[in-house]
């Protein structure tokens, strides 16, 4: 795929060998507060989720003003800018493309003129019928000045002949396929949708002057002090107001259920609460039931840090041998556009994460990490190991191989992408150089989560997909590139 990874791939000493998540979304309704800096905080705290691009849209007696740009939410708003943006309502978006290019123009909020009112909307997810969406906004006089899915949707609900916003958004809703986790601001009321199918996470709160707020984890509630209250139900909306949250069944639930498991993985801080449960507890299991299922006599346990670590600290309890941190990682890198020269470049991954030599030389190792997904990264870090004197590394990976492409949010879109795509445990184990390879398997992992399998989406492990997926999108999140092009040509 060609979305600047590829492009960087002889260069970036940074780049990752984990799936990225497409976005992170915020609302809140709350007169009297500051609320561009509550979405500023919970933005902040939801980072994880989307890196490329940050912005903010704030309602402020009728009129709406948004500022997004390129950038970690740090580097797109400073003081002065968050002083200028006063209101009574805001949303915000934090987003890693998976439909469109890596550019200003797909940045969120998107803003949309709706019956001479501004509307804004931030989506975290991937729509399945696009073109048929495309096609029908074209029709109707819709303009689109980015290459994104989010777009349609704001088209598609501004374009609504329903008066209030509450209308609009229902019965757009049905209309749509695929995975969508919304918020949208229009004239200081905010609402937030999920798709039937529940893909992607969306949850809701109240802030202790009695206002609500939604953000996709918990985590983005509790920086901002507001009390976690629930889950917004698959095929739900929640219409916020001042002091007054509305919540909707605007359609009935799919009958098979598709939240993507990878949350539970990887994706949802470990802080975050998801369906009444802990992330970093359900991450634990995951450990517990990787070491029962393929234990091995070892010295230490050690993670690839940060998303390995819950994992490992379960593989070490059940397992009876010792935890310790044998990677230590740079936690200030985040993402760079500097490039090193070239003999930084050598020392790699080394940027990242380094090896304490002194705690594993000589000794067997079990390497715990969340998921392998194009091995490269992987390779390094085994490598790297044998190099500061371990004498075996046994990796195990807390998820099973991810051998089919994701077309939900999820940024891997081709099977070339994925190693386990291509290769058996025993290949992938010779290709990273590791002395042993196991993956949790698909039962054990929804052991772990404790829930019944029909709940979640696992179609990155199965090739099993909730939502049928038309063979256009299967070309490329750059799709709607190729069709502007053609029709400038």
């Amino acid at each position: 795929m060609s979305n600047g990874r590829e492009e960087q791939a002889g260069t970036d000493i940074i780049a990752g060998d984990k799936p990225e998540e497409a976005c992170g979304i915020f609302g809140v309704v709350a007169p009297g507060r500051d609320v561009s800096r509550l979405a500023f905080f919970s933005l902040f705290a939801l980072q994880h989720r989307g890196q490329e691009s940050a912005g903010i849209a704030v309602a402020d007696n009728g009129y709406l003003t948004a500022i997004k740009d390129m950038g970690l939410v740090s580097q797109v708003f400073k003081e002065e800018t968050l002083r200028s943006l006063s209101g009574q309502a805001a949303i915000g978006h934090v987003r890693y493309s998976t439909t469109g290019s890596t550019r200003w123009a797909n940045a969120q909020p998107v803003c949309y003129d709706r019956h001479g009112q501004t509307l804004a909307l931030g989506h975290n997810g991937n729509l399945v019928n696009t073109a048929e969406i495309r096609e029908q906004m074209g029709a109707l006089g819709a303009r689109f000045t980015s290459t994104s899915d989010s777009e349609l949707l704001a088209a598609m609900i501004a374009n609504s002949p329903a008066r209030d916003i509450r209308d609009a958004v229902a019965e757009s809703i049905p209309r749509i396929r695929g995975a969508f986790s919304v918020v949208l601001l229009n004239q200081g009321t905010v609402v937030g949708f999920r798709d039937p199918w529940g893909i992607r996470p969306l949850c809701v709160g109240r802030l202790d002057d009695g206002n609500y707020a939604l953000a996709s984890e918990s985590c983005g509630l509790d920086i901002i002090g507001a009390e976690f209250l629930q889950d917004i139900e698959p095929g739900q909306v929640a219409v916020i107001t001042e002091g007054n949250l509305e919540l909707i069944q605007a359609v009935e639930p799919a009958p098979r259920q598709g939240f993507c498991i990878f949350e539970y993985i990887y994706f949802a801080r470990p802080d975050s609460v998801i369906h009444g449960k802990t992330v970093s507890a359900t991450r634990i299991r995951m450990g517990e039931e990787l070491a029962r299922e393929y234990g091995v006599e070892a010295d230490m346990v050690i993670p690839i840090p940060d998303t390995g670590t819950p994992a490992a600290i379960g593989f070490a309890r059940a397992s009876g041998i010792p935890y310790g941190e044998g990677l230590i990682k740079n936690r200030y890198i985040g993402r760079t556009f500097i490039q090193p020269d070239q003999s930084l470049r050598q020392h790699g991954i080394r940027v990242k994460l380094n090896p304490l030599a002194e705690l594993i030389r000589g000794k067997s190792l079990v390497v715990v990490d969340d998921s392998i997904v194009r091995g490269n990264t992987t390779h390094k870090i085994v490598r790297m190991l044998f190099e500061a004197g371990a004498a075996e590394v046994h990796l195990r990976i807390s998820s099973p191989p991810i051998t089919h492409p994701c077309f939900y949010g999820i940024d891997t879109a081709t099977s070339t992408e994925l190693i386990a795509a291509e290769k058996s445990v025993a290949e992938i184990r010779r290709h990273v150089g590791a002395t042993s390879l196991e993956y949790i398997s698909l039962e054990g992992l929804q052991r772990a989560v404790d829930m019944p399998a029909t709940r979640f989406c696992r179609a990155c492990f199965t090739g099993n997909y909730p939502v049928e997926v038309p063979d256009e999108l299967k070309m490329s999140k750059h799709r709607f590139e190729q069709v502007e092009q053609e029709a400038v040509g």
